[in-house]
């Protein structure tokens, strides 16, 4: 690997740094804390700050002294590079010294890592500005079911730091540290929740012919759900459906009034997405009115497909092939059912999302104190693992010089 010398010579501050804002999580824009703490230190190197975007989102900006059009003034070419800030409503079972000091929330997805990693290389970017153009450092709030993605650009992103292409960075357990993996097309699918409310005709148990069993009608609905994903969708085209919550009744020897079913819905293209919505709504309702009941579907899009761009992801991997080395680059990585809001920024402007190796699921970076579940995503034993910090920066600076290099 070619890392640059200053980012690890750096890499002390910036672990302690991460490591601070992992015992001191906030939630969904509630980051009051944790953006204070990064624009003060993107000020403190000197990098123009502007806070508010989303509630609680910072960005910095750099602009470029290098040779060709643009040098020194800000024009040019504009290279966004996205890092979350949100931690998860999660106990921490670790009892390391910088576990959380806010019981029920936790840093278990690494956004305390990419925010560390992403002011590393903003140090750099700042010190030795040596490209024609701009760098936009986007630090956002809320990723965790927040959209914090979308509330920034409905702030005014884009139209105030008009990038001509965005990344992310996530770093992801599985994959060995010092591979990056890289998807073409869709790395991570939309998020979709449903909820089925089942209306029937309460009866006493032992006598359910004088009643509408709305659990068995939901029971129905639950089986023929499982029909779209085998028999309506094309087999070529992916969607999981998962059911994963039922409620019906309270009392063993009375058949209730209403069932309700709820659950996620995750696919690669928002056309799938509908087949299924439509889907849905006909099954619950057609075996509902089978039934003699009625059925209610409510269903709500959260997060589109994170769809990677086939130029810039090329771009990333050629970059990553130099800073890591080809052999430790992926590209093609499997996509994954999870969901991520960077998908907004990307239907808005050219980009690609990539994933980091964090080491093993075991976890094998973790000192004392860790916790015995493994060093997975949302998981109340997780940690990021600190050896990603240079890597993930050098690859960052690396990128925005590529980008905007001198013509």
């Amino acid at each position: 690997m070619r890392l640059l010398d200053d980012i690890v010579a750096a890499t002390p501050q910036i672990r302690a740094i991460r490591r601070d804002i992992h015992a001191h999580p906030e939630l969904r824009y509630e980051e009051h804390r944790t953006s204070e703490l990064v624009a003060r230190t993107l000020a403190g190197w000197n990098i123009d700050v502007h806070r508010g975007l989303g509630g609680t989102g910072v960005v910095g900006v750099i602009k470029g002294k290098g040779g060709g059009k643009g040098a020194g003034d800000g024009s040019g070419r504009m290279i966004g590079l996205r890092a979350d800030m949100d931690a998860l409503p999660i106990d921490e079972v670790n009892t390391f010294a910088h576990r959380s000091t806010h019981p029920g929330r936790m840093h278990a997805c690494g956004h305390d890592g990419h925010t560390a990693m992403l002011l590393a290389a903003a140090q750099q970017l700042a010190h030795k500005p040596d490209f024609s153009g701009t760098v936009v450092l986007i630090f956002q709030p809320a990723e965790e079911g927040g959209a914090g993605a979308r509330r920034m650009i409905e702030d005014g992103l884009f139209e105030r730091f008009p990038c001509d292409a965005v990344f992310a960075i996530h770093n992801w357990p599985g994959l060995e540290v010092g591979q990056m993996g890289i998807a073409d097309g869709p790395a991570m699918a939309s998020t979709s929740e449903f909820e089925i409310r089942v209306e029937g005709r309460g009866a006493h148990a032992a006598m359910p012919n004088l009643g509408v069993d709305p659990i068995f009608v939901a029971v129905q609905i639950v089986q023929g759900l499982q029909g779209l994903i085998t028999r309506v969708k094309r087999p070529i085209d992916s969607a999981v459906l998962s059911v994963t919550m039922m409620h019906a009744g309270d009392t063993t020897n009375v058949i209730p009034d209403t069932a309700t079913i709820a659950g996620t819905v995750r696919t690669f293209d928002e056309g799938v997405t509908t087949l299924v919505e439509e889907g849905m709504r006909r099954v619950a309702q057609s075996t509902a009115q089978a039934h003699q009941a009625t059925a209610q579907v409510v269903f709500e899009r959260n997060y589109p497909p994170t769809v990677n761009h086939a130029r810039e992801a090329l771009f990333a991997a050629l970059v990553a092939d130099e800073v890591l080395g080809p052999e430790r680059v992926v590209r093609g990585i499997d996509p994954t059912m999870g969901g991520e809001d960077f998908a907004f920024m990307l239907q808005q402007r050219p980009g690609a999302y990539l994933f980091l190796g964090n080491g093993t699921s075991a976890g094998d970076h973790r000192g004392a104190g860790h916790g015995a579940g493994p060093c997975t995503l949302h998981n109340a034993s997780y940690d990021f693992n600190d050896a990603l910090l240079p890597i993930g920066a050098s690859y960052w600076v690396r990128l925005a010089e590529r980008f905007l290099a001198p013509a």
